[in-house]
């Protein structure tokens, strides 16, 4: 899902949100700012919040982070096997442990009907921790593969090898998918994106300053590790690692910034299939697409021309051989967890520990489960649903969200900066949002991929192509408006606006983000301002520009879309001057929507707590009232510790701003949090009020 904005990246290399490392200086709080229970009233113990976290030392109008999470960031450093570690990671392993009594009772089953979801999940996570039989194996269930690339003798051969190395997951020089037109989100159609680069971003390649040079280094000696393990001598692995180089800088040099990707019609460039063979002739599309299973597309949208142009050139002029070289580059790098142990330290040498400081690797039960989750996720996620996630709990979360969604309705009817026509074609989007929340109403049976307990790698392989060709299936077909684009169990949630949906998989509905069981404050301080979140982000400055139907469409006046970039150029320039390491800047820029989605959905999630506690007397709880606990909740969800290799590679490829800027940010905008903490001029916190975001 390209477009999909996620409350946080799960990717081995982008991460998530962590902790700023540069801390302000400690200020001792004062009574006012740090309640605690009289003496003539006796405590209230609470659910939901760990005042064990909280250090006090420090004023919560100086950092709030500091405050909420400080007692937290001293007693959890970061685990050897962690590039950061946080609230999510924590649900994460808590969820882990009711997925690996999945896994387990799966493998413990012998007579699994072929094709059930016990089967692949007790066939597909059995054959992956079978270390021994991976080790003996060797670099076999590769060598088809292997010999395909090898007896590509010229370019016709090398197109169709690069398709099919697409079709089952390995890479290749550009982005291919099925997915729904931007103009039209009532139909499918092919998507072609820039591609081929082995290191996170194209920025790595093109910067000058001394860390990216580093990296390039290092990369390079990855690359030619790996050749070694694929046989070749140290001096033939050294040469094609520096060929492999050539080719992806000048891919990175053609490539659109994550920035410049962010604007919704500079990727939208739709051709038919004629002028697509103009743009690009070399590729011969019409045979390539026939290789790519969509013969029958008429049309595509082609979200970086200039790239693929530069690929053009590159077909014709980079020898056959150098492509072979550069295919068996990639069919290694993506392949490598699942080959014997020394293809898996190579790759988590350079992508876990030197690009993200991770010291150690995660046991290996732990890689194989995420893996059965990336690749047969609804097969197990329906045991942990029954597990995990009552239909109380789905029923409470569905009134979460309508009341969120009724208290983005008020926002909007009294913004003082959009028109009535706006507010109008605002307020029709909002009501037309689709909520999923949990699972899927039908699962997904993967009726036809084939998992035993032979092959690790080959069940990988077989549900990479199941996945590939249940893609480019949808070609011609109605859009599928009830599959989900993340499994169960995951720790996420996001907003597609092709769909105009907002989506809560069942792994999220956990403490601390949520728990039937808490008060009001802590559900809307967490869950409810992740409710909110997705919701902003159909508002965002990418979401605005999509319809109630998903489709990319103008509905604002031209003054309030003015109003609206006033607005968020302030986001912009208060993000930019955030700093989590030293002369390392937040991109404003390219965590804009993630910082409107944080800022808007605290705002919303706050008038939906006012309104759930209106008719209700409720006092201090843990020595907090109602709206401090809203915020302790908030800052808790986002407490993170993080290596420096990490925050770097975060801020360079990560649209979500460092978690101790989304703790603050948004506060630091909040006329509610002052109030609650007693914050005023002279406080690190508090802005005056010219400087404030206000956008929903």
């Amino acid at each position: 899902m390209k477009k999909t904005q996620i409350l946080w990246l799960a990717s081995a290399l982008t991460g998530v949100v962590v902790a700023g490392c540069s801390k302000p200086a400690v200020q001792q709080a004062s009574t006012t700012q740090t309640p605690a229970a009289s003496a003539s009233e006796p405590e209230v113990k609470g659910i939901g919040l760990n005042m064990a976290n909280l250090d006090r030392s420090v004023s919560p109008c100086e950092d709030f982070n500091l405050f909420a999470n400080g007692g937290w960031l001293k007693a959890n450093p970061i685990p050897a096997s962690e590039s950061r570690w946080g609230s999510f990671n924590e649900l994460a392993d808590n969820n882990n442990k009711t997925l690996r009594s999945v896994v387990d009772a799966a493998v413990r089953v012998n007579n699994a009907s072929k094709g059930s979801s016990t089967q692949l999940v007790g066939d597909f996570y059995a054959a992956g921790m079978d270390s021994a039989a991976i080790e003996q194996a060797g670099l076999t269930p590769l060598k088809p593969e292997l010999d395909r690339i090898n007896a590509v003798k010229d370019r016709a051969y090398l197109l169709q090898t690069m398709a099919h190395l697409k079709t089952i997951g390995r890479g290749g020089v550009f982005g291919f998918y099925v997915g729904q037109d931007d103009k039209n989100s009532t139909q499918y159609i092919v998507n072609i994106t820039q591609s081929g680069l082995g290191l996170p971003d194209r920025d790595y390649y093109t910067k000058t300053d001394a860390r990216s040079q580093s990296v390039r280094q290092e990369y390079q000696k990855h690359v030619a590790n790996m050749f070694q393990l694929l046989g070749d001598n140290a001096a033939t692995a050294q040469k094609n690692a520096a060929k492999v180089m050539e080719l992806e800088t000048r891919l990175a040099k053609a490539s659109m910034t994550r920035v410049e990707q962010r604007d919704p019609h500079a990727t939208y460039n739709k051709m038919t299939v004629a002028q697509l063979q103009k743009l690009a002739p070399n590729f011969n599309w019409p045979t390539l697409l026939k290789n790519l299973n969509t013969a029958s597309a008429k049309e595509v949208i082609v979200a970086q021309p200039n790239f693929l142009k530069e690929a053009n050139t590159m077909l014709a002029s980079v020898p056959v051989s150098d492509w072979k070289t550069y295919l068996r580059w990639h069919l290694a790098r993506t392949s490598a967890a699942y080959l014997p142990q020394a293809f898996v330290q190579e790759s988590f040498n350079f992508n876990s520990k030197f690009l993200s400081g991770a010291k150690e690797m995660q046991p290996r039960w732990k890689r194989v489960l995420r893996m059965t989750d990336a690749t047969i996720g609804e097969a197990l996620g329906q045991e942990y649903v029954e597990k995990a996630f009552s239909p109380e709990a789905k029923a409470k979360a569905l009134e979460m969200v309508n009341n969120l969604r009724a208290a983005f309705q008020e926002h909007v009817k009294n913004l003082d900066w959009m028109s009535d026509a706006t507010k109008q074609q605002a307020l029709n989007k909002l009501n037309a949002f689709a909520v999923k929340i949990g699972y899927p109403d039908k699962w997904e049976t993967y009726e036809g991929l084939s998992v035993s307990r032979t092959s690790y790698l080959q069940n990988v392989l077989n549900a990479s192509r199941w996945a590939y060709l249940d893609n480019v299936n949808k070609l011609g077909k109605p859009v599928n408006r009830a599959e989900w684009g993340m499994t169960p169990p995951t720790v996420n949630a996001y907003y597609n606006p092709s769909m105009n949906e907002i989506v809560f998989p069942a792994g999220i509905l956990q403490p601390p983000f949520f728990d039937p069981k808490a008060d009001d404050a802590v559900n809307y301080g967490g869950m409810g301002a992740v409710i909110g979140h997705e919701l902003t982000h159909g508002f965002d400055d990418q979401g605005s520009q999509y319809d109630p139907e998903g489709n990319l469409r103008d509905w604002w006046t031209a003054e309030d879309k003015a109003r609206f970039k006033e607005r968020t150029n302030l986001v912009d320039r208060q993000y930019s001057a955030m700093q989590p390491l030293d002369s390392v800047f937040v991109n404003g820029k390219l965590t804009m929507g993630e910082n409107i989605a944080d800022i808007g959905g605290l705002n919303i999630a706050f008038t939906a707590l006012q309104k759930a506690i209106a008719n209700k007397n409720v006092g201090k709880i843990d020595g907090f009232t109602p709206e401090q606990r809203f915020f302790l909740a908030w800052a808790q969800i986002w407490r993170t510790n993080a290596t420096e290799s990490f925050l770097r590679q975060q801020v360079l490829t990560d649209p979500h701003s460092p978690a101790s800027f989304r703790i603050n940010g948004p506060l630091s905008n909040m006329p509610q949090f002052y109030k609650a903490f007693g914050c005023g001029p002279g406080n690190k916190m508090y802005r005056p009020e010219a400087e404030r975001v206000h956008i929903w």
